[in-house]
């Protein structure tokens, strides 16, 4: 129990994570300050009245928080304008409506997203300095009420809080791999907001359509039409959509088109030439139909990994004009777009790696322009860090959920990431984190990723770190209840401790080895592979059952009334570890079998291993992984249509159709060796018997 102070008719708990959980509804982010009371105020008979002020924005807000107290208490909970009278809830604005973050902002108490509640047993009252400001106080309020019905409550209590950082973002890869649907887009909106995010990237290679360019990544584009009602829905719920482009490297979608091959310093390569004339012009283009799309003040423009100019220019490869250096190609294009994006009226910002490795361009970055630092790896990527050391410029700093080379996320690696960053960002004042998803394996689900979203969130709202041990039970206490969280927290404990012992055994127990989705589709019975399976093979049955636990919890989340929306995709991925994990423990007993058959087989023991245990169509190791394997196919492929359009579905059916034809190819030959096997015939290695991919 933390430390009680009394007070006049309420006590102030300074609580620790797991003492406010005992007395109280977790609250995350944790607040500054909440005092709370012995008393409570029944939810039915309430109404949401507004102040005299209020805005659009401030109605939107009153609905929907009516609409989920309505939810919660099986009662309608109406919204009156000012002077209406009886018991309710007050929402007042005490400044401008400032619906969304711009520049120059400053966290604080009396920053423009600083809130207060008030509770008691006659009323409560949410105030806040702009509109976004109570939006925030309403999304508090809601993991407040205890109970349900008639039954359903709000503890008295007194709240003050703001946020550590002025920015709070997340960026989502809409390139690397599948494009989400508008009505995806909307869902990642909806549970950022429910977790103080002010900001949406959106990254695009050239997934938004532009206007004179239609052959360009025709199937796998947002329409202007469909941005324009993410940017409204967005700003509703008090974040900006900020296009996050790249404007020089990773431009592979452009370049592939062969009208556009020649703007690549590499033909058909990834990187603008920015000695080509035609390339300012398409860039002004760009430019100005992306600012007139979206009217964020901010613009993301890449420019990270620029690795084209410094392989070109290398003795014997493709000659660069005049011998300039890729430094001089750099600060060309960067000039020029900054110029461009400046000219509209937006402030810039930039990934931090290049210029880190060219710090005598960092005195050229102009006034007012953000530097992002970034990595991905447990540690602070010093390299991205020390040059700006004595700069001026304001820097956010970038982490990531990790998902992209993963079955299913690795919480340990994202949670790491994230502390260590903003521990280090702190320090060298950084005023925002834009936490990423990346989609680089393409066979990547976002919705699981949602549990370290909200970790970043919250770790960017609040001033202390986030609470590792608790994080789990309260983010599921605040996304499924009470009943369902008893389930939900150790599914996802299973789940994250099933990929780690997967990173475990696919690295050889490196420690800085994270990647497991590429090795997911390995020919197992290769000699280096069935030599992994029978060195790690505790460590594949660990992943077996940890993965067996997170489907056990997991499906009964659900069974207790959880959402599905997102547990469903979770389920999935538990599934996806099962079968890693079976794929190799059962090549490693193949390869066992193989031992005790011989050099010449007894056909007895031949007929016992190579069918009966091995490949007959009834319960044999082959037609376990390829009933695995076909029922995991048409659930990823029904989970993918559910997030998102059809594009590059093709290519991850490719891969499972792949994988369910190994087995039956391997199963087929088992069966024709077995038939023409003669008494004294010479067993082949099993390596021979790989269908291969």
């Amino acid at each position: 129990m933390g430390r009680v102070l009394f007070g006049t008719g309420l006590f102030l708990i300074l609580v620790s994570p797991l003492a406010a959980s005992a007395e109280h509804n977790p609250l995350l982010p944790r607040p500054r300050k909440a005092q709370y009371g012995p008393r409570s105020l029944a939810l039915r008979g309430l109404a949401i009245r507004l102040a005299p002020n209020a805005g659009v924005e401030d109605r939107f807000t009153a609905q929907e928080l009516s609409s989920s107290l309505a939810r919660t208490a099986g009662t309608a909970i109406l919204v009156l304008n000012s002077g209406a009278s009886g018991p309710g809830i007050t929402l007042r604005r005490t400044g401008a409506v400032d619906p969304l973050p711009v520049p120059g902002e400053s966290a604080g108490p009396d920053s423009r997203e600083s809130f207060s509640i008030k509770v008691t047993p006659t009323g409560a009252e949410v105030q806040g300095r702009s509109s976004a400001a109570l939006y925030y106080g309403a999304q508090t309020l809601l993991q407040l009420v205890e109970g349900a019905g008639a039954k359903a409550t709000l503890p008295e209590v007194e709240i003050h809080d703001w946020p550590s950082l002025a920015y709070r973002g997340v960026m989502i890869d809409t390139s690397h791999g599948p494009l989400p649907t508008e009505a995806e887009v909307k869902r990642h909106i909806d549970f950022l907001a429910r977790w103080k995010n002010n900001q949406y990237y959106l990254y695009s290679e050239a997934s938004i359509a532009l206007e004179g360019y239609p052959v360009l990544s025709r199937d796998a584009q947002f329409s202007q039409d469909e941005i324009r009602r993410i940017v409204a829905y967005a700003r509703q719920r008090h974040i900006d959509v900020i296009p996050c482009m790249e404007l020089y490297g990773h431009l592979h979608d452009l370049f592939r088109v062969e009208r556009y091959a020649n703007l690549a310093l590499v033909p058909h390569g990834s990187q603008f030439n920015p000695r080509n004339p035609e390339v300012a012009a398409l860039l002004g283009r760009w430019v100005e139909q992306l600012t007139d799309l979206f009217p964020s003040p901010f613009f993301h423009v890449g420019f990270d990994e620029t690795r084209e100019a410094p392989m070109v220019a290398l003795p014997d490869k493709v000659a660069l004009p005049d011998k300039v250096t890729p430094t001089t190609l750099y600060l060309e294009q960067f000039r020029l777009v900054s110029e461009l994006v400046r000219g509209r009226g937006r402030t810039m910002l930039i990934w931090s790696d290049m210029f880190a490795q060219y710090p005598e361009l960092i005195p050229q970055i102009p006034a007012g322009t953000i530097v992002v630092p970034w990595g991905y790896d447990r540690t602070v990527y010093e390299a991205y860090w020390k040059p700006f050391a004595n700069s001026a410029l304001q820097r956010f700093v970038a982490t990531g959920v990790s998902i992209w080379d993963q079955v299913a996320p690795n919480f340990d690696r994202s949670f790491d990431n994230i502390d260590s960053y903003l521990s280090t960002g702190r320090q060298h004042g950084i005023s925002g984190l834009i936490d990423t998803v990346w989609t680089d394996d393409i066979a990547v689900l976002i919705r699981p990723a949602f549990p370290g979203l909200a970790y970043g969130a919250i770790a960017a709202w609040q001033a202390e770190p986030v609470n590792r041990g608790t994080f789990f039970f309260e983010y599921a206490r605040i996304m499924y209840g009470a009943p369902a969280a008893a389930e939900a927290a150790p599914g996802l404990t299973a789940l994250n401790r099933s990929e780690v012992e997967l990173a475990r055994a696919v690295s050889g127990n490196h420690p800085d080895w994270e990647e497991t989705s590429p090795s997911f589709w390995d020919d197992p019975l290769t000699p280096a592979h069935l030599a992994r399976a029978a060195q790690q093979r505790e460590h594949f049955r660990q992943t077996r059952l940890l993965a067996e636990d997170a489907q056990e919890h997991l499906s009964h989340a659900m069974r207790l009334g959880a959402d599905p929306s997102t547990l469903t995709d979770l389920l999935l991925e538990a599934r996806l570890l099962d079968y890693a994990g079976m794929k190799n423990i059962y090549a490693a007993e193949l390869a066992g079998f193989w031992r005790e058959l011989g050099t010449h087989p007894d056909p007895g023991k031949l007929r016992f291993y190579l069918g009966e245990e091995s490949s007959y169509h009834d319960h044999s190791r082959i037609q376990d992984l390829m009933d695995y394997s076909g029922d995991l196919q048409q659930a990823y492929r029904a989970a993918w249509l559910d997030s998102y359009t059809p594009y590059r579905l093709g290519t991850v059916m490719g891969k499972w159709n792949a994988e369910f034809q190994y087995w039956w190819k391997l199963e087929r030959r088992f069966h024709d060796f077995e038939a023409a096997f003669r008494p004294g015939d010479a067993l082949p290695s099993l390596e021979t018997f790989s269908p291969g991919y």
